[in-house]
Parts: C-alpha cells; sequence; structure tokens
C-alpha cells in the first residue's frame, strides 16, 4: 500500500512550479477528437484521470503517444463512438467525451461516469444543451445512446455548469450555424479550451464571460498548444506554506485567476506577492481567522481550495465559518483533521472551524481528491508524524505531491507500506 509519510513543523522554505491543470488539460483531451490532423499538447501532467482519457481516446481509435510532459493525438481517423463502462466509471469528467463523439461521429454511446463521491451531480444539464442542439439521447439498460444531426442553437444553462458549457461547446464546434450558450461557466479552463479550439480553426469568442458564441461546421485540422497551469494546484501548495510558517514561491501560475484564495491567506496574515506568473508568500508564526468563506462559481472562491484553506486554517487564532455552496458532500475530509486535533463543527454545508494552538501527527486516509491534498497540508502543520494513505484519489489530481511540497522545503516521501495482519 503506497503511503505519504510526512515530518511535521518544519517551517517551509522554497519554490516550485504548478503542473498543467488537470480541469483544463481533460476537456483539451476530448477536444482534440474533433481535429481531422495531429494535436501536440504541452504541460500535460501525469496524472491517472488524463491515463484514463488517453485510454478513452485510444478506445475511439486515436494515435496516442506521451513524451514527458507532452501529448501527441493523431484523430484523423477515428474509429469508435461507444465508450465502455470499465472506462466512464474511472472519472467523473469522462461525460465531457459525449459533445465530442457525437459531433465528429454522428452518434454516441456511453455509460453514466464516476469519479469523486461529492454528492449529486447530474448530468442532465449536459444532455438538455446537447438535445438544443438537435441531439435525440435515449437510455436503455443504464446507457445513454446519442444520435441525430446537430445545428446551432440558442442554449441557455439553468446552472453555470463547467462540464454542461464544455460539452455544449465541443458539440456546438461540429453543428452546422451558430450557437449561443447563455449562463456558460466563467472559469479560466473554459478560456483555455476555447484557445485551443481556435488553434485548431474553430470559430468560438465570449469564453470567460457568461455569453459564449460558436459559429460551428467548420472542418478543425490540428494543432500545437500549451496547457494552462492548475490553479487548484497552486492554491494547494500556498495553503501548505501558510500551514507550516515560512516562505515559498509558486510559479508559472496566473495570480489573477487565484485572486480570492490570496485575498483569504493576506487576511490571515501572510504576505502575499505576485508578478505575472509567480505568487510568493510568507506566513506570520500564527494565522489568524477570517471573514466567512463562501464557495461559489468562479470568479468566487473556488469550492476545489474549500479543503486546502480549512487545512492552513485549523491553527488559525479564531475561528473561520466556511459554507460549501457546489457540493452536498464536501466535508468528508473534516473527520480525518478532527483526528488530527482539529476543532471542527458541521451542519449541513456549513463548518465552523475554531483555532486550535497545534495539531498532531497521525494516521489518515484520503477518501477523495482535494480531502487527500488538505490532510497533506495539515501533517505539515502538525507536530510529529503523519501517515498519509488512500493516495489513489491524490493520483487523480497531482502529478507528484510530495516531490512538489519537498521543493518547497517539505519533509515528505512516498513510500510503499508493508501490511501485516495480525
Amino acid at each position: 500500500m503506497s503511503i505519504f509519510r510526512i515530518q511535521g513543523g518544519i517551517p517551509l522554505s522554497g519554490s516550485v512550479r504548478v503542473q498543467g491543470a488537470k480541469n483544463s488539460v481533460l476537456p483539451i483531451l476530448a477536444a482534440t477528437l474533433l481535429s481531422t490532423g495531429t494535436c501536440v499538447l504541452h504541460n500535460c501532467p501525469r496524472l491517472t484521470d488524463v491515463d484514463h482519457t488517453l485510454d478513452i481516446l485510444r478506445h475511439l481509435g486515436c494515435k496516442v503517444v506521451r513524451e514527458g510532459a507532452t501529448v501527441t493525438v493523431d484523430a484523423s481517423s477515428p474509429t469508435g463512438w461507444a465508450v465502455p463502462d470499465s472506462l466512464m466509471r474511472e472519472m467523473r469528467s469522462s461525460v465531457v467525451f459525449l459533445g465530442p463523439i457525437l459531433g465528429r461521429m454522428g452518434q454516441a454511446e456511453l455509460t453514466y461516469p464516476g469519479g469523486c463521491e461529492l454528492g449529486p451531480r447530474p448530468i442532465d444539464l449536459h444532455l438538455a444543451a446537447l438535445r438544443t442542439l438537435g441531439a435525440e439521447i435515449g437510455e436503455k439498460n443504464g446507457r445513454l445512446h446519442c444520435g441525430g444531426k446537430l445545428a446551432g442553437a440558442d442554449i441557455t444553462l439553468s446552472l453555470a455548469s463547467v462540464g454542461a458549457t464544455e460539452n455544449a461547446m465541443l458539440a456546438a464546434v461540429m453543428a452546422q450555424g451558430r450557437t449561443t450558450i447563455t449562463n456558460a461557466a466563467r472559469e479560466p479552463e473554459i478560456v483555455d479550451l476555447q484557445n485551443f479550439l481556435c488553434t485548431l480553426g474553430a470559430k468560438v469568442r465570449g469564453a470567460g464571460s457568461s455569453i459564449i458564441v460558436i459559429e460551428g461546421g467548420t472542418t478543425l485540422h490540428g494543432g500545437e498548444y500549451t496547457v494552462m497551469a492548475d490553479r487548484i494546484v497552486a492554491a494547494t501548495y500556498l495553503s501548505a506554506v501558510a500551514a507550516a510558517g515560512g516562505e515559498g514561491e509558486v510559479s508559472g501560475v496566473d495570480w489573477r485567476q487565484l485572486s480570492t484564495v490570496t485575498a483569504v491567506f493576506s487576511e490571515a496574515g501572510c504576505r502575499v506577492e505576485s508578478t505575472d506568473h509567480s505568487i510568493h508568500i510568507q506566513a506570520p508564526e500564527r494565522l489568524r481567522a477570517v471573514r466567512p468563506i463562501r464557495t461559489a462559481p468562479y470568479p468566487g472562491f473556488p469550492t476545489d481550495a474549500q479543503a486546502v484553506v480549512m487545512a492552513a486554517l485549523c491553527k488559525a487564532d479564531g475561528a473561520t465559518v466556511f459554507a460549501e455552496n457546489m457540493f452536498d458532500s464536501r466535508y468528508r475530509h473534516v473527520d480525518e483533521l478532527i483526528r488530527m486535533g482539529a476543532d471542527i463543527r458541521v451542519e449541513g454545508r456549513v463548518a465552523v472551524v475554531c483555532g486550535v494552538p497545534r495539531l498532531f501527527g497521525a494516521r489518515v486516509r484520503a477518501t477523495d481528491l482535494r480531502g487527500g491534498a488538505a490532510l497533506a497540508v495539515a501533517g505539515l502543520g502538525a507536530e510529529g508524524e503523519t501517515i498519509l494513505s488512500g493516495l489513489r484519489h491524490i493520483c487523480r489530481g497531482y502529478a507528484d505531491l510530495a516531490g512538489d511540497l519537498t521543493a518547497l522545503g517539505a519533509k515528505m516521501t512516498l513510500e510503499e507500506e508493508i501490511v501485516t495482519e495480525s
């Protein structure tokens, strides 16, 4: 069994460059299916979710080659339109293939996706958007069967869903005519997807605002593109420095995409300085509690950063209130933080974190991606040794968590633990 062994209580000092964004590279890889040529993608992190996405592309008949952080996809001659249940179950983001498969192949067949258990995340918005474009979608024996000729249309999303926005964009690129997506998600990853599609010759504009316009029906060629940096990974490393003390620099990331997170750390007493491509943070001897943190769609405070920031504030002077407005089950890390000595009370979507003088190393287990990263952050700020298991969740979103935190000065190793039966 793989574990992280973390020695806490050591102030950090160092710098690290942030990997490519998980939430950007997955839809971009799905978008390569729309290209009639070869796509070369740089800054592709080595994540299990990326590996599963590449497996889906190979299953559909694409030629895929990885060399380090560069992935080459030749989708000139795809042969399939169905994704087996074994691949769909591996991650939630697999549903983003629905739009491009349908748009490129004229039909698609897949099952409901898997991923972290964060409460109900229905794909109804995805299906409604595709139906507006003319897709005919039925369900039989747990599988979705999609067909129909796509045509441009006006899509209004009832919620600003990132996944539904991406699926609608990818399908609309192949639909004849103009598509307008209203109440579109505004996340930076949506902008990255638009920029990649435009690199292939698509006509897409408006990403980053609530209205996106696509002129569909253009044949897409190949292209070369560099994936944006992962703002949530950057938030994790800033949280690590805030939790452990010391100072550190996170580079390769746009600070504007993290302004709500850095504002929290500034309020907590950290000194935060940003340049165009880096963020430097210096932690005080003890953090102080901050005003209530409410997760919200971009440009609000990101739900994916809630857990790691909570871990950093467990030792703050005073109480901080968290309101989780995005998912029902996003406090699964709380029980493990309490095991380390944190004082956290949860009622529904609200968590009250009462700062304690110290945390203590313990044996803890990750139950989801961001919660697992939060436990690593807490371990760095705790006294003694923390053993963190459940790493398969963390590997979905962090290419080398131990290596990156070590670059920041942490004492943290990835080890194989031999479990013996008593």
